[in-house]
């Protein structure tokens, strides 16, 4: 049976002394009924694919609507020719988060992860670690399974679809994957990976799923930005000792109550936020036009 809470996975890495990706390793191998080398065969193929598309970004392209293009290569040059306030790793994940973004709107391969319109937040984190040679491959296929495990705990205990929960449904439940991850290939212990999720998600609760015209472009590409920094600074937080006052899973469980709350035009309808501002509105009818 796959894990229903964050605190059952550290239980079991504390009791039987194996690394939180392990766990996920192994329940993936019950859950599916696959062995060993088939599901590290399959996270292999994920991380290929991811970084294949990382690669394949064209900054010429532009979406149908014109809305989403061509601002992760303008991060790009921004970040190679200047000093980012924000640090040149820094600035090297958010031109990555921009393009991953930008290629789902553009209809590009890509992973979703959790979902499509939050899948340039783990890839901006992990991608540009493996280009500096920071993380070996076996690392980050480690990595993925522990992002894997927190996605299915919050898909279980609350929402991973906008439609459903908003955005910190989405872009949340993303960045509390990547936290996790990089507590992961910092060395972290399971606590730790658990107490990084849960704090990168607390920072997003109530985010609305606001797209404007209806599309999964704006304001969606930059708010993959904002989960991939958020996941940096809760996983250096975890790293450092700092731990969420409130327990990971009722984080979660918060996530989900959140949600439960939120008005339908916040989520994904397109009615609500900056969907419904006057520019959105503009947008949308220029597009129906």
């Amino acid at each position: 049976m796959a894990f229903e809470s964050i605190e059952e996975i550290v239980r079991q890495c504390e009791e039987t002394q194996i690394p939180f990706w392990e766990a996920v390793l192994r329940d993936d191998m019950n859950e599916r009924n696959v062995s060993r080398e088939d599901s590290l065969h399959q996270m292999r193929s994920l991380w290929t694919t991811m970084r294949q598309s990382a690669a394949s970004y064209d900054e010429h392209l532009h979406s149908h609507s014109g809305l989403v293009g061509g601002d992760g290569g303008r991060m790009q040059r921004y970040t190679a020719e200047n000093e980012p306030l924000s640090g040149p790793f820094m600035g090297k994940v958010i031109a990555a988060a921009l393009q991953m973004g930008e290629s789902n709107a553009c209809m590009r391969r890509i992973v979703a992860a959790p979902t499509a319109g939050a899948c340039g937040v783990l890839p901006a984190v992990l991608v540009p670690l493996w280009e500096e040679g920071r993380a070996e491959e076996e690392s980050l296929i480690e990595a993925l399974y522990t992002a894997a495990g927190i996605g299915q705990v919050v898909a279980l205990r609350a929402s991973i679809a906008g439609a459903s929960g908003g955005c910190q449904a989405e872009i949340g439940t993303a960045s509390a994957m990547a936290a996790g991850a990089l507590v992961h290939l910092r060395g972290g212990h399971p606590r730790q990976i658990a107490h990084a999720a849960a704090m990168a998600l607390k920072n997003l609760l109530g985010l609305v799923c606001d797209p404007v015209a209806g599309l999964v472009e704006v304001p969606c590409v930059k708010r993959n930005v904002v989960g991939a920094v958020n996941a940096l600074a809760a996983a250096d937080m975890a790293l450092a000792g700092i731990e969420s006052r409130i327990p990971p899973d009722q984080v979660f469980d918060a996530m989900r109550e959140v949600g439960d709350r939120m008005a339908a035009e916040l989520k994904e309808t397109g009615a609500g936020g900056l969907a419904a501002s006057p520019a959105g509105k503009e947008i949308a009818e220029r597009l129906r036009a």
